[in-house]
């Protein structure tokens, strides 16, 4: 079933692909802005102050991250190696481009979503994993179950446990995950060359000012994205009426259009949605919050769902 939902996501890409330009002129523009920015932004530290840059760089990292999630889509042209350069550059410094990429569409496995093992972007876990945890594990992730521990603790403890599994699977020498790491390795060395030489800035400084905020803001969007249900379709959300984050987002607050449509670029979600909407929100249940104020409103202190999946795992179909 998983090779079934794999070739189907990779035709879906592949057709989004053939009715688009050879070069998507608005994407590129953006990547442009979110490089250019970037190098501006960094460059006037020590000039501006840091309550002016900080912000700054998380909303240039957010987007940089939300570019290469578009980018590992097959955009902004059809050539692939062309799409990887402009994505690998690693603002995030945490997080190797080839590796989000491998996970992330192991994530678009539909009939997998939610499953403990299979989706890599889950946050439910099976019981007898859950028992195998400490005290603190425990406490930490009922914690970050809330829209504010999320917020405050989520970027720490979410990397955290990405970088521990990344150096188990290093130490079992995952096959080409060695490769992965030592690619993004190098492309590290002229992001914190730049920060260190041309820009004067303590590395820990951007660490906690920026690439870490920047993971907070892109664990806003996938805070409510997904939910265990029995339909495949209802298990993905959509935020819909967010004029703030979902531009920063390339409008993937529309998520279960993403999932339905994962070649189609950012700028065509919302005129497709509103030709779509009714049919989109009866499929997925109506699994939707209006706005991301919505989802704070009713889980900023509040448990958005348990951590323990329903029924263990999803069942094979």
């Amino acid at each position: 079933m998983i090779e079934d939902s794999s070739e189907r996501d990779l035709a879906g890409v592949l057709i989004a692909r053939e009715r688009l330009p050879a070069l998507e002129w608005p994407t590129l523009l953006l990547i442009v802005i979110a490089y250019g920015g970037w190098l501006v932004v960094t460059r006037a530290y020590g000039h501006w102050p840091l309550y002016f840059v900080a912000p700054l760089g998380v909303v240039l990292v957010t987007l940089h991250s939300s570019l290469q999630h578009e980018i590992l889509h097959g955009h902004p042209t059809r050539w692939a190696g062309v799409n990887r350069l402009l994505a690998i550059v690693p603002l995030s410094l945490w997080l190797p481009y080839a590796r989000y990429q491998q996970l992330h569409l192991k994530h678009h496995h539909d009939d997998r979503l939610t499953d403990p093992i299979d989706d890599p972007e889950t946050y439910y876990w099976t019981p007898d994993d859950w028992a195998e945890l400490g005290a603190f594990p425990h406490t930490m992730l009922r914690l970050e179950q809330t829209l504010a521990g999320r917020l405050l603790i989520g970027s720490f403890w979410r990397i955290g446990m990405f970088l521990h599994h990344e150096f188990e699977g290093l130490r079992r020498n995952e096959p080409g995950l060695r490769a992965i790491w030592f690619e993004h390795l190098l492309w590290c060395i002229p992001v914190v060359a730049w920060l260190k030489l041309a820009c004067g800035m303590p590395l820990w400084i951007y660490v906690l000012t920026m690439a870490i905020p920047a993971r907070g803001m892109v664990l806003i969007r996938a805070y409510a994205e997904h939910r265990a249900r029995p339909a495949v379709r209802q298990r993905i959300a959509i935020v819909e009426k967010s004029w703030l984050l979902g531009p920063l987002f390339l409008f993937n607050n529309l998520h279960s259009l993403h999932h339905e449509k994962p070649g189609l670029p950012w700028y065509q979600y919302n005129a497709r949605y509103r030709r779509e909407r009714e049919r989109l929100i009866a499929e997925n249940g109506g699994l939707l919050y209006v706005t991301y104020f919505e989802v704070a409103r009713r889980y900023l202190f509040r448990p958005h769902d348990v951590l323990l999946h329903p029924t263990g795992r999803v069942p094979k179909g």
